[in-house]
């Protein structure tokens, strides 16, 4: 596949297209890199300290790679020769599972005990220089708040239990969260951020941003009614400390941040119960990625007896809705719990209009109530480009993408 690749040189001299670039700012080298046309070149090779980081593509087309599949490299080796025989250009790896553990090897001391014993990659750095070497563009996944390592250690910080006082809440599965509102935690995924970003990752994409679901909800301690206020706190600080990772003489750098929601808020403007607002999230990523799995959404939705059976219709209608509101510059809050940090209840939210091509949604290649054809993959992917957007992920925890592998291999 045509790619294109650049050097970022935090603190160097990069030479590119014939020019000596010493006088000029990593922050504008940055900006230079992500936003160039064509493939400059490239006359040297950067010493061993220099991070390579690709631009981002537009449009992008990725696939997810569990912890497990990226620390087996047969498996891992299978999805980087589907990428790179097809027009796929990037992928999503964990860095952060569901358990809460790690998935690469670090002796910062405040993340070394979370690495993972069981799943993870131990040349995560060697196996994100080879992806960038075809270059793939690399998104590391954190799953934020749902942590039950993280919360065995800190139950002061946990999600509390109202019938176990002291105790974590858990989930129908078993699970725990850590506490939207647990400032210690918010520090320690900086830094796992900032890490992340140090090694490789090109983009950090952020999921389980949100208060718990799929579990007995009236046994929650919620330290506020403002659900939703306190996740904002959450994105203002991530994005205040994560963005500008590093820091230049005339400006300052740091990587790309991505954000998952929950499908329902392209078409609910209340929080769903989770914190989970699509206006109150537009201003601190870069790219919001709605999970529009078909499976996912109940009877009736869109006028629906069963939404799995039209993926096409669910995709269309939550992504040309939230194209809507990315665009629109006030939204109706009649049902919106709360507004903005600071201000007091308006008769609408006002916002700045976004770019559409800020949306991302994550599609389905998984089975789920049904078999998911590749039919059903055109028909997603189809319903993604008619609401006027360009790019997408596909989920599928197996990791096997079988419908998806057939429609992309027979283009």
């Amino acid at each position: 596949m045509n790619r294109r690749k650049h050097w970022v040189a935090l603190g160097g001299v990069l030479l590119v297209a014939g020019v000596t670039s010493a006088a000029i700012s990593t922050s504008s080298q940055l900006s230079f890199i992500r936003n160039a046309t064509t493939t400059p070149d490239l006359l040297f090779s950067p010493p061993a300290s220099f991070v390579q980081h690709l631009p981002t593509p537009e449009p992008m087309y990725a696939i997810y790679m569990t912890q497990c599949a990226v620390g087996t490299p047969s498996l891992r080796d299978t999805l980087v020769k589907f990428i790179d025989e097809t027009k796929l250009n990037a992928v999503i790896i964990d860095i952060k599972d569901y358990a809460g553990k790690i998935s690469y090897p670090t002796d910062n001391p405040a993340l070394a005990g979370s690495v993972s014993e069981k799943c993870g990659a131990r040349d995560m750095k060697e196996f994100i220089e080879k992806l960038h070497d075809k270059e793939i563009y690399v998104i590391g996944r954190v799953t934020v708040f749902q942590d039950p390592f993280y919360t065995k250690a800190h139950l002061e910080q946990s999600v509390q239990s109202k019938s176990r006082p002291g105790e974590p809440w858990k989930d129908h599965k078993g699970l725990s969260f850590v506490a939207v509102n647990a400032q210690p935690f918010w520090e320690y995924i900086v830094e796992l951020s900032k890490e992340s970003y140090a090694l490789g990752f090109d983009e950090l994409n952020y999921d389980y941003v949100r208060w718990p679901s799929d579990g007995p909800m009236s046994d929650i301690v919620y330290p506020s009614a403002d659900r939703a206020g306190e996740l904002e706190k959450f994105f203002r600080y991530l994005q205040a400390q994560v963005a500008p990772t590093h820091s230049t003489g005339s400006g300052q750098v740091g990587p790309v941040m991505s954000v998952d929601l929950f499908g329902y808020t392209t078409v609910l403007t209340d929080d769903l119960g989770i914190g989970q607002q699509l206006e109150r999230t537009l201003p601190y990523f870069d790219y919001i990625a709605p999970m529009v799995y078909p499976s996912h959404y109940n009877k009736g939705f869109a006028g629906l007896a069963n939404p799995n059976n039209d993926p096409y219709k669910v995709v269309y209608v939550s992504m040309a809705e939230a194209v809507r509101r990315a665009i629109a510059t006030t939204t109706p809050i009649g049902s919106f719990a709360h507004t903005r940090i600071g201000t007091s209840t308006p008769a609408v939210y006002s916002k700045p209009s976004y770019d559409p091509k800020k949306l991302r949604p994550w599609l389905q290649d998984f089975d789920y109530g049904k078999d998911y054809l590749p039919a059903d993959i055109l028909a997603q992917t189809k319903a993604t480009y008619d609401a006027g957007l360009t790019s997408w992920f596909f989920w599928d925890s197996a990791n096997r993408y079988t419908s998806l592998r057939a429609v992309l291999q027979s283009e």
